[in-house]
């Protein structure tokens, strides 16, 4: 395609956006950061449902005993705690990348939420809790400062 070519298909889509009443929209470089949410979702997720299967199915594997983290809960009700949040949050990172806007909503939720149990969780699993609200710290920030870029 010329250079001329791409000028006139350029005029002809801005000429049409001003007919329909919609600003043409510039995409920036913080849709990056966007994609990264989305992705640090779906890797928080998957690593909840990991951590979540190993609270259930071997729970002699943390430092301490279930009497010894925030809440005195059984690691069994904590597994299922991580598997459920984690697939949710999975589900909503991939919506992510369709720029829904519950997704990001759903995500920040979500993150919030991971931060809190992984709060509780710290005295059983103390660096892998910290590395993980940090993780939900950045994904909170990506979603709602450049959140809406990704979709258009």
């Amino acid at each position: 395609m010329s250079h001329t070519t791409r000028a006139e298909s350029a005029s002809t889509g801005q000429q049409q956006a001003r007919r329909q009443n919609v600003q043409p929209t510039q995409m920036t470089g913080w849709v990056g950061w966007v994609a990264f949410a989305g992705v640090m979702m779906l890797l928080v997720g998957t690593f909840h449902v990991i951590q979540g299967l190993v609270a259930v199915f071997r729970d002699e594997y943390f430092l301490v005993t279930q009497s010894g983290l925030t809440l005195n809960v059984d690691y069994t009700t904590w597994g299922w705690t991580h598997i459920i949040g984690g697939a949710v949050l999975i589900l909503a990172g991939i919506a992510v990348f369709s720029g829904q806007i519950w997704a990001r909503t759903v995500g920040v939720i979500l993150a919030m939420l991971s931060a809190i149990v992984n709060i509780a969780f710290l005295a059983a699993y103390p660096i892998w809790s910290v590395t993980m609200i940090a993780v939900d710290v950045l994904v909170i920030w990506a979603l709602t400062v450049h959140g809406g870029e990704l979709r258009e």
